[in-house]
């Protein structure tokens, strides 16, 4: 009897023979078998459907989010260098 291996809906013959499974591995495979499948009720491939993209027109909230992004660590860099410049003993 020829078995169809199914992997994720698809057929894993080829790849199960490809291993080189033992005879014990092919033994226990009378222990699991589940059934047979029924090809009638395997779900047809879908086709692939993008998720809709919303278009914002007012970038300036992400604007200066990056603008801020980018200056507060420099500022924070600038006020510690400030603190250690005028804080320093000579």
């Amino acid at each position: 009897m020829t078995r169809v291996f199914l992997f994720s809906g698809k057929d894993a013959t080829n790849d199960f023979e490809d291993v080189g499974h033992s005879d014990s591995a092919r033994e226990m495979m009378d222990k699991y078998y589940i059934g047979e499948i029924d090809a009638n009720t395997v779900p047809t491939k879908r086709k692939y459907v993008p998720p809709q993209q919303s278009y914002n027109q007012d970038k300036t909230p992400e604007f200066v989010i990056k603008i801020l992004q980018f200056l507060v660590p420099l500022l924070i860099l600038g006020l510690a260098f400030a603190v250690r410049t005028y804080t320093k003993k000579e």
